[in-house]
């Protein structure tokens, strides 16, 4: 057992966690949340795949700008055109990385690749080399190392290394093995490296397919590893990567097992780093998900709560403000509350970040929701926070929303959008309520949607609890759909603000991909 080591974290959610079904992000998101990782205190951020497209480049030039403590870091394949791509993307940053791989399995060299192994370690040293001419710091994966051989591992992993390589990745890209498996792999490569005398570190990238991305992370963890790759939520294609939290939380939690086994996490950032990329992307943890699940400090038992009150240890083995959650999160704010009362507030919740624009507006915007909902609590706040900062870009912005529906009748909306300080008002009729809005937005806009995926959910409990809509749209036959985010005590309402929120992303993309 390893004692007495600091385990690097290197955070893919912005790269691999993007890569998930429907978490496609903007820059202004993807900026949001590299800045919360940066409060995290995340070692590394890969920050995309910079020749993926111009958004991504976009987005990891814009995050190595404004980043200042956290190395930035682009994913690029062992080509030339992607590692000069990922080279110029992350050119700004304090601290730069690029991340390079090839296949190394030999259903992957046969079937995908169709090279030799020699055809492999020759296109693998090159890449670093190249890559060394645009960073220091390179580091190289071994894609599908799970079913990868050891020995041509070894060989590429020398190789590599004697070419500059300083981190040498493992994935476990289709999350096949167990965790006896992926320890031993770990051992076996450490010690490789070991006996090169090199000073290079064994990383591991694992997926969650069958269930075991954490166990391999924290067996590979007790074989040696020095860097963990993982994801905010567990987000990532497939079934997921290794939780972050999970990783950090039992490292953290059971230091009888891991002696002397730290990171660099602010664990305190840990739940608002969940809620913000469960806001931005619309996919929430499961309910039960360990550390941050909605139910992951609920006790519904009597036998349970008597416990807990009693002494907290009974049946908690983390505190939950060790992650961001304070014990008392019902902070209650009024429409008698006043700007001091309300910054102080979003200060405790770690939002200093508002310039005086944007605070202006979310008061606004609470003030407007006192006068309808009784108390006003923590996730409230956080939620109207994140709303302004995700809909910052108003090309188009919903002033009103009227609409009339009966069982009998036809379904009909007027409404009242506001475009360059003038107020434009429309109507029209649908299928339903919802169709009728979005169709008059599409007439005032001159945009036609198509609506993907729709996803409503309730900030808090009870009758007058904020709606918060995800939406998915498609919009002049594009490709790609945008992702819209909308809040309100009306569902309607919310509904209508995600569907502009999402045309303001296209317009926003379109305008950065015509600046090129």
């Amino acid at each position: 057992m390893i004692e007495n080591k600091n385990i690097l974290i290197f955070d893919t959610t912005l790269r691999d966690g993007e890569q998930s079904p429907g978490a496609s992000m903007n820059t202004s998101e993807k900026i949001q949340i590299a800045q919360q990782l940066e409060r995290l205190n995340v070692d590394i951020i890969e920050a995309g795949f910079a020749a993926a497209s111009p958004g991504d480049f976009d987005a990891i030039s814009q995050i190595a700008k404004t980043i200042k403590n956290s190395s930035i870091c682009s994913l690029a394949r062992a080509i030339d055109g992607d590692i000069k791509a990922a080279g110029e993307a992350v050119a700004f940053a304090n601290k730069k990385r690029i991340h390079t791989f090839i296949a190394t399995s030999p259903i992957h060299m046969q079937y995908k690749l169709k090279m030799s192994t020699d055809e492999v370690i020759k296109r693998a040293v090159h890449a670093v080399e190249y890559a060394k001419t645009f960073v220091d710091d390179v580091e190289f994966s071994l894609e599908d190392a799970g079913r990868s051989e050891l020995p041509f591992m070894k060989e590429i992993t020398q190789a590599v290394i004697e070419a500059g390589a300083k981190t040498i990745n493992l994935p476990d890209t289709v999350g096949y093995r167990l965790p006896s498996e992926i320890k031993h792999m770990v051992q076996e490569m450490v010690s490789f490296i070991d006996s090169m005398k090199s000073d290079a570190i064994v990383s591991l990238h694992n997926h969650n397919d069958l269930g075991f991305a954490v166990a391999n992370t924290l067996a590979g963890i007790e074989a040696g590893a020095g860097q963990v790759e993982c994801t905010i939520n567990g987000l990532g294609e497939r079934a997921g990567n290794a939780a972050m939290e999970e990783i950090v939380m039992t490292l953290k939690t059971r230091q009888d097992l891991f002696p002397g086994i730290t990171t660099n996490i602010n664990t305190k950032e840990i739940y608002q780093a969940s809620k913000m990329v469960a806001n931005i992307t619309g996919i929430e943890p499961q309910p039960n998900k360990s550390i941050v699940g909605k139910n992951a400090f609920a006790h519904e038992s009597g036998i349970h709560q008597d416990g807990v009150l009693k002494h907290q240890e009974t049946y908690e083995i983390m505190k939950p403000e060790d992650i961001g959650i304070e014990k008392n999160n019902s902070i209650v704010l009024g429409k008698h509350s006043g700007r001091a009362a309300f910054k102080d507030t979003l200060s405790h919740l770690g939002f200093d970040d508002l310039d005086n624009e944007a605070l202006i507006s979310a008061f606004e915007k609470f003030k407007a929701i006192c006068d309808k909902k009784k108390e006003i609590t923590d996730d409230d706040i956080r939620m109207i926070v994140t709303d302004e900062k995700l809909n910052n870009n108003k090309t188009f912005e919903i002033t009103s929303v009227q609409i009339s529906d009966c069982s009998n009748g036809v379904p009909s909306a007027v409404v009242t959008i506001k475009h360059e300080d003038k107020e434009i008002t429309d109507a029209g009729i649908g299928d339903g309520a919802m169709d009728a809005i979005f169709k008059t937005i599409d007439r005032i806009t001159g945009y036609n949607g198509t609506l993907i995926n729709y996803k409503v959910n309730s900030v808090t409990e009870g009758k007058d609890a904020l709606a918060k809509v995800n939406c998915q749209v498609i919009f002049n036959d594009d490709k790609q759909a945008v992702l819209g985010h909308g809040l309100s005590l009306d569902t309607m309402i919310a509904s209508a603000r995600a569907y502009v929120g999402a045309l303001n992303s296209y317009l926003s993309i379109q305008n950065m991909l015509n600046n090129k």
